[in-house]
């Protein structure tokens, strides 16, 4: 094993174990509120103090079923480092080449998440910006035109890394969301209030009536507010689902 690469007794550190239950925390939270697909949507953060280890769920279990010890650490590689299991093949070929082609992802998660994959499905920008929680990602998004099936090999994950661009948020067209963090939890923040804005904006669709998007010159001032408080509004946020989650699901930090 490379000199670079973590000794497994250090995956025992303390700030491990923390990020384990992290992300642990947003698979459950994810299969509370539906945000999920069966077994076929992946979450995935890279080890702290690691720039070639990755935590990923293993292939077979659903996020309701994931806890801090089951998920997987992987290497770049595709080898199993820590953990019972394997990863879904597309999840390694998607996430291993975003944690690897693009640093600043510290998590990456990749959901069919309904209302935002319904306005990937659409022709068009899929964010109108007619709504306050919409401008959290004022420009923040990319969208990724080139579906091409499933990701099986090396290369088309290398592809999705590099429709991220600078972005931290892609829809890919006909297929997802991929949301990419500095943090568990800033990756979490953005997936939630993405699927909340895709919400309210598939609903004032439905009723038949033309949207009234907001000025762009107002929408770049509340997005600049919104950016200010993010960090520390993320970890408040996590906070709080892992309060919840210790309540209702405590076996989920196991």
């Amino acid at each position: 094993m490379a000199p670079s690469i973590l000794h497994n007794s250090a995956l025992d550190r303390d700030a491990v174990w923390q990020a384990r239950v992290d992300l642990a925390a947003c698979f459950r939270m994810c299969d509370r509120l539906g945000l999920h697909e069966g077994i076929c949507n992946h979450l995935s953060a890279m080890v702290p103090g690691s720039d070639e280890l990755f935590l990923v769920n293993p292939y077979g279990w659903g996020f309701g079923e994931v806890t801090a010890s089951r998920l997987l650490v992987c290497d770049f590689a595709g080898n199993v480092v820590a953990g019972v299991g394997v990863p879904e093949v597309t999840a390694f070929h998607i996430h291993a080449r975003l944690h690897l082609r693009l640093p600043r992802a510290r998590a990456a998660f990749h959901t069919h998440m309904p209302n935002a994959t319904a306005l990937a499905m659409l022709d068009g920008p899929p964010l109108a910006w007619a709504g306050q929680t919409a401008l959290k990602f004022w420009g923040r998004i990319v969208v990724d035109d080139d579906y091409n099936g499933l990701a099986h090999d090396t290369a088309e994950g290398d592809r999705i890394a590099a429709s991220m661009g600078d972005a931290d948020v892609a829809f890919m067209r006909n297929h997802g969301i991929m949301v990419l963090g500095r943090s568990i939890a800033a990756a979490w923040d953005d997936l939630y209030y993405l699927e909340r804005a895709a919400e309210v904006q598939v609903k004032a669709l439905s009723t038949g009536r033309p949207l009234r998007p907001i000025d762009p010159a107002i929408a770049r001032i509340a997005a600049a507010q919104m950016r200010e408080g993010d960090p520390e509004s993320a970890r408040l946020h996590l906070e709080s689902v892992k309060r919840l989650l210790m309540r209702y699901e405590p076996e989920f930090a196991h």
